[in-house]
């Protein structure tokens, strides 16, 4: 693919987002990206069959772009630094209004049932344990955080921020509810905020 096609399927995929923020996952037809990116339903078909491919293309996409947080981290940061960076980025998510993902994703794993291959948030949530649990492990080992298990306190926290991600869009959560979960998590790990 050249790079005027790489450039033309990265607009599809960004602006096909926003699309999908918007409307969420199930409502959105293929005419709706055509429309939005104001491009022929040929030059959509050239790079997408389906609604289902394109915003698999979408989530991994979001999923790319999610993991910059790691330029955010200091030199001198600690564990529980870095702990608390992931989480603070983790709550800018959720309370995002504008590009917020997570309706459409839940409707895309109801709806479409992926493969092992194409779940992305699956993949996410795996390299996300595997951070949290090494870096709660790097935390005890240096006395800032006290845990007889991090791979299952790793768990507990990204089951906490998914239950949170659904509570968020179908009963609502404040911001300090969140910090109030979170800061719980902390004191169970042993730190002082």
């Amino acid at each position: 693919m050249g790079d005027k096609s790489i450039q033309k399927k990265q607009y599809i995929i960004d602006v096909a987002a926003r699309v999908f923020a918007e409307m969420g996952y199930k409502n959105v037809t293929m005419k709706d990206v055509v429309d939005a990116c104001e491009i022929s339903r040929g030059g959509l078909y050239l790079y997408y069959e389906s609604t289902a491919q394109l915003f698999i293309d979408v989530m991994k996409s979001q999923a790319e772009a999610g993991s910059d947080f790691t330029s955010l981290i200091s030199d001198d940061a600690t564990a529980a630094d870095i702990l608390l960076l992931f989480l603070q980025e983790e709550k800018k998510e959720l309370f995002k209004k504008k590009g917020n993902l997570n309706r459409a994703y839940y409707e895309f794993y109801f709806d479409e049932k992926p493969s092992k291959a194409d779940n992305v948030l699956k993949k996410k949530f795996d390299s996300n344990m595997k951070m949290i649990g090494k870096l709660i492990e790097i935390g005890v080992e240096s006395g800032e955080f006290t845990c007889e298990d991090p791979l299952t306190a790793a768990y507990n926290i990204l089951y906490l921020i998914e239950g949170m991600k659904t509570t968020a869009l179908t009963l609502g959560i404040s911001s300090d509810s969140y910090d109030r979960q979170i800061l719980y998590i902390l004191e169970s790990l042993g730190v002082e905020a």
